[in-house]
């Protein structure tokens, strides 16, 4: 059990991409400790962004965002595992889902059991588009450990900055009869992540 290692997190992130803005992102992950320096985890994110005004014009829609998903091998280097103060790199690699929805504001009902019901507006998508792609990405951060006269416990706290492209399609379409969108090529974002791993 001493080898396995797991990790979890959230954060924001910002776009490089003209298609995107700013938003938010979850990490949680898995792997194993090969040495005191060398950890190989497989990583599940997800990442919501949200549209350029530019681009929701083009679909004529009122507002819109971005869900991108993956399954990554991301090996990470630790410069000094057993100091209570750490820094690390890591990169990698993997398969990527990225949702592109336009939405438009809707009414609808809602019930609560003190003050009956009544119509709320919430944002119905109207259109979409996604794609499947790999992509990769490198970065590094900063550990401070837990426990131990030493800080030498498994317990860290863990901030980090990644660059990160998604080797998305140019997409010129109509997503579900909206106007005509044109999206150039790989979608680039710099995730910012804070959590803990043990």
């Amino acid at each position: 059990m001493s080898r396995l290692a797991f990790e979890g997190g959230f954060g924001f992130n910002t776009a490089q991409s003209s298609s995107i803005t700013t938003g938010w992102n979850l990490l949680v992950g898995g792997g194993l400790q090969l040495t005191p320096s060398f950890m190989v985890p497989i990583e599940y994110q997800f990442i919501r962004t949200g549209l350029s005004q530019t681009l929701i014009t083009e679909a004529g829609a009122q507002g819109g965002n971005s869900h991108i998903w993956s399954f990554t091998v991301d090996p990470t280097f630790d410069f000094f595992p057993k100091a209570s103060n750490d820094l690390y790199v890591k990169g990698g690699g993997g398969f990527y889902r990225k949702v592109t929805n336009f939405t438009d504001p809707s009414e609808q009902e809602y019930c609560e059991y003190f003050y009956g019901c009544g119509y709320v507006t919430v944002s119905q998508v109207v259109g979409h588009y996604s794609s499947n792609q790999g992509g990769f990405n490198i970065g590094g951060g900063y550990y401070h450990r837990f426990g131990g006269m030493y800080g030498t416990g498994k317990m860290k706290f863990f901030a980090e900055v990644r660059y990160l492209d998604v080797l998305t399609p140019a997409v010129t379409t109509s997503a579900n009869g909206l106007g005509t969108t044109t999206v150039a090529a790989d979608t680039k974002l710099i995730p910012v992540t804070f959590g803990f791993s043990w």
